[in-house]
């Protein structure tokens, strides 16, 4: 769990909490880093209701951040409770084990069709005689 004592440390919580979103859900093109709110407009339905509230007072939490007076009366322990439930929630499944399903769904999908062909090349087969 990352320590938030510092409002410095807000933008890099809400980035890292873009990019998980952004890599478990999709919504970004390649190469592109949006903000959390950007994501959220996005993608934020993906989320359970409690997580979406948090991940939108994180996203506020970020844009307030850039004014260092504003910033210093942000709560810095509910946010960095609130970045370490979305990342808890966002990371288990990996980058690779996301590849590896979206593999086995491919090669499902083939297996279903090449079955479907068969069955119906049999059919073909027995309606004509030759079976």
């Amino acid at each position: 769990m990352r320590k938030g004592h510092s409002f410095e440390d807000i933008p890099v919580m809400a980035d890292e909490i873009a990019v998980l979103i952004a890599s478990r859900f999709g919504g970004a093109r390649r190469g592109e880093r949006p903000p959390l709110s950007v994501m959220l407009n996005r993608r934020g339905g993906a989320l359970p209701a409690r997580l979406r509230r948090r991940a939108a007072r994180l996203a506020e939490a970020d844009r307030l951040s850039s004014q260092p007076k504003v910033a210093r009366q942000l709560p810095a322990e509910r946010l960095a409770r609130d970045h370490a439930a979305l990342a808890a929630h966002l990371r288990p499944l990996g980058e690779i084990t996301r590849w590896q399903g979206r593999a086995v769904s491919f090669g499902a999908s083939v297996a279903f069709g090449v079955m479907v062909v068969a069955a119906l090349a049999i059919w073909v087969a027995v309606q004509r005689g030759l079976l």
